[in-house]
């Protein structure tokens, strides 16, 4: 078997095959990457240039959802007619209990971990993997059949299922994102619509309200952010508000009572780097949001604060998607500061709006120039709207690189 890409999930794939005695090689292109481990353990590891010389011999093909389906070896091994799984697709043909499959363009993470503290808050054993930085593969072995996993799923894990089944599938939402890698809208919401694919009548497809048809043959159940729920939600925002009225309808779908529910919505802090208040200097909020790698997801972040003045750190790599609805977003005195490869682009659709920005160096340079133009009662917001890999490793290398700076700000 052969595993392309030996980051986090790659790693938990091939570890998972392993413990079942299978023979792995392992491909990643960076010849840097320490595979100390993966070699201990019994994995041929090969890193640099492709060769389809590696699918020799090989019957299945697991890959990294940062791995696009077009690199040579992957689209080598459809040609052969070797099978090409997600690592999702792997870990959840290992799990022996329930699947509950969150998906959307946005609050995936927020949701997922929420719906993990309803149901320790109720007692149930429950594991929460996938997206939000833990491979399902890695779930596998301490999971026991009555053990609920809530699994995030991105687009990316979703492209390369085959037999997936989640018994309660949630879609948050859906929006223009990954435009980069989808090529349309219309192929990145086919493939977010994959996890309700192959739902039986015993499961439910949890959807937001008037939302159209939606694939398999799931008991669907809507929300709306207005929804009554048991408690009101302890993080803030109107998007969270909606994030709660899925989670309360997906929790109750497995039968979780109210009573939990409301305790995990009173307590539960939310996640890092998504609408985090990191400090507060001077009357000034300095939020850390670097989880928004969208503009829908920049636009959120934007709403939540409608009585403050807002400093918004804008930019990075671009996903392909027009920012003029991002740019309509500003209220009347925020101001941008822009970043990275798709500042250029942002600063032209800010212009076309009105709305003044910086454009900023890096990031250290855009906080200090936001923390000097702001006054009590103001928010430094970092939202992206785009992905980090111009100058970081990922969005969380970015927020705590925004967190650190902020805290050395005197």
């Amino acid at each position: 078997m052969l595993v392309v890409g030996l980051a986090r999930s790659g790693r938990a794939a091939a570890e998972v095959l392993v413990a079942r005695n299978a023979a792995v090689v392992g491909y990643d292109r960076d010849e840097g990457l320490d595979v100390g481990r993966l070699r201990e353990i019994g994995v041929e590891v090969h890193l640099g240039r492709e060769e389809e010389t590696l699918l020799q011999g090989i019957d299945l093909v697991v890959k990294s959802p940062g791995v696009p389906g077009e690199t040579p070896l992957v689209a080598g091994a459809r040609a052969r007619g070797i099978p090409v799984w997600s690592e999702i697709e792997l870990g959840s043909r290992l799990l022996s209990g329930p699947l509950l499959g969150v998906t959307g363009t946005n609050g995936k993470t927020t949701t997922s971990e929420l719906l993990g503290a309803v149901f320790r808050a109720a007692g149930r054993s429950v594991e929460v993997a996938g997206n939000v930085g833990r491979p399902l593969s890695s779930v596998v072995e301490t999971a026991t059949p009555e053990t609920w996993v809530v699994c995030e799923l991105s687009s990316f894990q979703l492209e390369d299922v085959e037999t997936l089944r989640p018994r309660i599938a949630v879609l948050l939402n859906l929006e223009p994102d990954h435009l980069d890698r989808h090529g349309t809208f219309e192929a990145y919401a086919d493939v977010k619509l994959r996890i309700f694919e192959r739902q039986g009548g015993g499961d439910t497809a949890v959807v937001p309200r008037g939302f159209g048809p939606v694939p398999g043959k799931g008991r669907r159940v809507e929300f709306r952010f207005d929804d009554p729920l048991p408690a009101e939600p302890l993080i803030p925002g109107p998007h969270n508000r909606e994030n709660a009225a899925a989670a309360t309808a997906a929790a109750r779908a497995a039968g979780i009572e109210d009573d939990a529910i409301a305790e995990a919505l009173r307590t539960f802090p939310g996640v890092p780097h998504r609408i985090e208040l990191v400090r507060e200097l001077r009357g000034v909020r300095y939020v850390n949001d670097s989880k928004a790698t969208n503009g829908a997801a920049a636009r959120r972040a934007l709403a939540s604060f409608p009585g403050s003045r807002l400093h918004v750190i804008l930019g990075g790599r671009g996903k392909a998607e027009p920012y003029g609805p991002l740019a309509a977003a500003f209220k009347t005195g925020d101001r941008a500061y822009l970043i990275g490869e798709a500042a250029a682009e942002i600063a032209t659709a800010l212009e076309a709006t009105g709305v003044p920005y910086v454009m900023a160096e890096d990031l250290g340079s855009a906080i200090a120039e936001a923390a000097a133009a702001a006054s009590a009662s103001d928010v430094v917001l970092l939202s992206p709207a785009c992905a980090s890999f111009d100058q970081f490793d990922d969005f969380e290398a970015r927020g705590d690189a925004f967190r650190r700076l902020v805290e050395e700000l005197r």
